[in-house]
């Protein structure tokens, strides 16, 4: 565990031990933003042999973060940022909305394009039952925000240069790809047999049809993430632009931390090949850049890993929250919310007082809990945050 267990609450610590005695699980390991999930916690790393539990990744398959670095400054910004929040959610669909059609971009950018008409070839092979009805809604919702805790975001770094940020994963069809599959894992015989202590812990086995098909789908949900993320921050850099004269692009990050990677921990003899499900948590190997994000305004951190085998080579993917949504919306007012984003350019009202700061953990804490498992490369400083 990179958290202290007297913060940990009752019940994530319960999942954690749930999920550890899983005859199919070699590992569990808990990162600093570990909280109450569905089956495991998030903020965990759940390392299986032959199996996968679908519960376990969740309904947003493939979550993860995106940044940009430009050549902005700060000096270079406008005073007044409430014209560049009204473009950029002028032309990203944020909350349940989707584009009309397909996201307008795509057809400005060659690579997208290809990659978009490639992911969507497969669409009709996708396993999980009854969702040709959804293709229009998936087509339309790739390049959209969604809610939550998703967001984009204007920062700035230590060296007052400008970074674009996005926050998002799979929309509807992660969703509704992952309900059929855990429907499925529920039902089949070797979960009701096992006696689960959570049927949200029902796994699909390796080497069956029905591991075949959830890897198969999931694997394409992953990549739809992966995408709808760039193409986000396509249109967020041309409404970005409209600013300035001249903007260059830097580096760019784009990372899961919702999703199943295959891959081999251990040493030597002791080495095998193990199903990895990083439940909130990115990866970590040596020498690979992350995004570890805070809440609305408290800004996020550009990582790098440090391949700590401990953890499966992973770290946390954020700030984790301390509460719960409904308790958040019962403890702070708009007022609150208002008073802890102050500064920052962005929604101030009952809609998003849920994603308030106080409602979740210390990122600075959460950073200095995992010193071992990344080193940070830049703090970025949120100046504008667009919210679904």
């Amino acid at each position: 565990m990179w958290a202290h267990p007297h913060e940990v609450e009752h019940d994530a610590q319960t999942q954690l031990r749930n999920a550890a005695a899983l005859p199919w699980v070699a590992g569990v390991r808990a990162m600093p933003d570990i909280h109450t999930g569905y089956g495991v916690p998030v903020g965990s790393v759940v390392a299986m042999r032959q199996a996968v539990s679908p519960s376990a990744v969740g309904v947003d398959i493939g979550c993860g973060m995106m940044a940009v670095k430009t050549n902005i400054t700060l000096t270079d910004l406008p005073d007044d940022l409430g014209p560049m929040r009204a473009a950029i959610e002028g032309t990203v669909p944020v909350g349940r909305a989707g584009n009309d059609g397909t996201a307008p971009v795509i057809k400005n950018e060659q690579k997208i394009q290809s990659d978009f008409d490639t992911l969507f070839s497969g669409f009709r092979d996708l396993r999980a039952s009854n969702l040709s009805g959804l293709e229009g809604r998936a087509l339309s919702q790739c390049g959209s925000l969604g809610s939550g805790n998703h967001f984009i975001e204007v920062t700035v770094d230590g060296d007052d240069i400008v970074w674009l940020m996005l926050h998002s994963g799979s929309r509807n069809i992660g969703k509704e790809i992952a309900d059929r599959h855990i429907a499925t894992a529920k039902a089949l015989s070797h979960n009701i047999e096992a006696d689960l202590p959570d049927a949200d812990l029902a796994v699909f086995l390796g080497g069956t049809p029905e591991m075949d098909d959830y890897v198969h789908d999931l694997y394409w949900a992953q990549d739809f993430a992966m995408l709808n993320r760039r193409i986000m921050m396509a249109t967020v850099k041309r409404a970005f632009a409209s600013f300035f004269d001249a903007v260059t692009w830097q580096r760019e990050i784009n990372c899961h931390h919702n999703y199943v990677s295959i891959e081999s921990h251990g040493q030597g003899a002791d080495r095998e090949e193990l199903v990895i499900t990083r439940k909130g948590a990115i990866s970590a190997q040596s020498g690979q850049y992350g995004l570890i994000p805070g809440s609305m305004g408290t800004g996020s951190f550009v990582v790098k890993g440090l391949g700590n085998p401990a953890s499966y080579c992973s770290a946390s993917h954020g700030a984790g929250r301390k509460m719960s949504r409904a308790k958040a919306k019962k403890l702070f007012s708009v007022e609150d919310l208002a008073a802890q984003t102050a500064g920052v350019e962005c929604r101030k009202d009952q809609g998003v007082v849920d994603e308030i700061p106080g409602a979740y953990k210390d990122l600075n804490e959460v950073i200095k809990a995992q010193m071992d498992l990344v080193e940070v490369e830049a703090r970025l400083t949120t100046l504008l945050c667009v919210k679904g």
